[in-house]
């Protein structure tokens, strides 16, 4: 897993976030389907609560611009802002130099705009990521923000110790090629050690490229994507 997760040992000098102890330790690993190794002291993390931005489709921004907080969705993974993925009918060679490019990070981040809307969020801080944002389970109005995401196949599990439920929602939404499964995408990992340009400049034809050397699989072949069935919940 690209973001492997340090648990947060120390309290936070936070001002927003009110705080719990190890109860939320549990539900990380809970969450991940595993059960938490014994704490010597209780585990303090942060509860982000209040309106947000969505900043891509696994981050959301607690407070103003240029004060506030990153939160990063637990157990799951987006396409970048700057990511293409590929229609996979490409019928026109003669014309067409690359197949038809899909803006899964923009797509991802649209529509967890839209499930937040203009709604608080609670996110009940999980973990640190070695980046040092934290990892959180975010509910809008009772939904489940990585969850949703998951349902609608603009996100994937980024790890295979993750809840039934998440693992679920992932199958079912590949089966019915939702979101980026109905496309050609490089793993984001992959992607994110290999792309140069990660401005939103970047040209579809660079991740073209990319997958033409990838060294994992995550979306289906181009032939069995062409064979999608039709979408129905939207």
């Amino acid at each position: 897993m690209r973001n492997r997760l340090i648990l947060f040992i120390a309290a936070s000098s936070l001002a927003l976030p009110a705080f719990a102890a190890d109860p939320i330790y549990q539900n990380w690993h809970a969450l991940r389907g595993q059960a938490a190794p014994p704490v010597a002291a209780a585990v303090r993390l942060p509860t982000f609560k209040g309106p947000v931005t969505v900043l891509d489709g696994r981050t959301l921004w607690f407070g103003t611009l240029g004060n506030g907080y990153k939160v990063r969705l637990a157990g799951i993974d987006t396409c970048e802002l700057p990511q293409w993925a590929l229609n996979p009918k490409w019928t026109n060679r003669d014309k067409q130099q690359a197949p038809t490019p899909v803006p899964c990070g923009p797509f991802a981040k649209a529509w967890l705009k839209r499930t937040v809307g203009n709604r608080p969020t609670t996110c009940v801080g999980l973990a640190y990521a070695n980046d040092g944002i934290p990892v959180a389970q975010c509910t809008t109005n009772g939904v489940d923000l990585a969850a949703e995401m998951l349902r609608v196949g603009w996100a994937r599990l980024d790890s295979p110790y993750i809840n039934a439920q998440y693992y679920a929602y992932q199958t079912n939404a590949m089966a019915a090629r939702y979101g980026m499964w109905g496309t050609y995408v490089l793993d984001m990992n992959e992607w994110r050690r290999k792309a140069v340009d990660k401005t939103l400049d970047r040209h579809p034809i660079a991740d073209f490229n990319l997958l033409a050397e990838r060294k994992s699989e995550i979306s289906p072949p181009f032939a069995d994507a062409r064979n999608k069935p039709k979408r129905t919940d939207r």
